[in-house]
């Protein structure tokens, strides 16, 4: 086994670990895709409420971020850069989106895009089939809610609530300010709180899992776009 198969990728401080990408250690890339590939399709589905194309902004957002990884000096975490870039990637395909949306209603088109995806979420070994089902109609419910939360509070919710991002990471993601994250999360749990409150707790860890073999399978396409070996 060699010096890198044994290396702590986890222990290492992001810019060592930024440093060893752009020597491009395929161990660093695989662990800095695994870690975050969750989180930031969460982020971006926040804001496109699609899951395909949360995945292509993703992709397109690792691919930037990669390219200028030389350019990451550690003044925020390379988790919240990493967010930020994805937050921007996903906030530029809305704009497109709308500008063709808005393009097709002044041709006489209508524009209507149906969201039909259910949630998927495996049952765990020690799950009997009756909890398994309600586990992923809870999931279902819940993502269904926070799609219906208006756009200024979802990703607000999202990130904080079942990303577990603290007041200081989220601000930076989305660069707004401390004070505007605490007031849009309030209102957020006040929209949600009445129907799924009570459920809250055992929900969050099944909505949007983008874990086990789809992060996997995004973590191999990336390595492999982006050239490692």
């Amino acid at each position: 086994m060699s010096a890198v198969d044994v290396l702590d990728y986890a222990g290492l401080g992001d810019r060592a670990l930024a440093a060893r990408i752009l020597a491009r250690d395929v161990g660093a890339a695989r662990h800095l895709l695994s870690a975050n590939n969750q989180r930031l399709f969460r982020a971006a589905w926040s804001i496109l409420l699609n899951r395909s194309e949360a995945e292509e902004a993703l992709q397109d957002a690792y691919m930037k971020a990669f390219a200028a990884m030389s350019g990451f000096k550690g003044e925020s975490s390379l988790a919240t850069w990493l967010t930020r870039i994805v937050v921007n990637e996903a906030l530029d395909r809305k704009r497109r989106a709308k500008r063709r949306e808005k393009l097709l209603e002044d041709r006489g088109v209508a524009f209507i895009e149906d969201y039909r995806e259910t949630l998927m979420q495996g049952s765990k070994p020690d799950q009997s089939p009756e909890q398994a089902v309600m586990r992923r109609e809870l999931a279902r419910v819940m993502e269904a809610a926070i799609r219906d939360l208006p756009e200024t509070f979802r990703p607000v919710f999202v990130l904080r609530e079942i990303e577990g991002l603290n007041v200081t990471e989220t601000a930076a993601a989305l660069d707004i300010t401390e004070q505007t994250v605490r007031t849009r999360l309030h209102r957020a749990k006040q929209r949600l709180q009445a129907a799924l409150e009570p459920q809250m707790a055992s929900v969050r860890a099944a909505t949007l899992p983008f874990a086990g073999l789809d992060c996997q399978a995004l973590t191999a396409r990336m390595l492999e776009r982006l050239g490692f070996q």
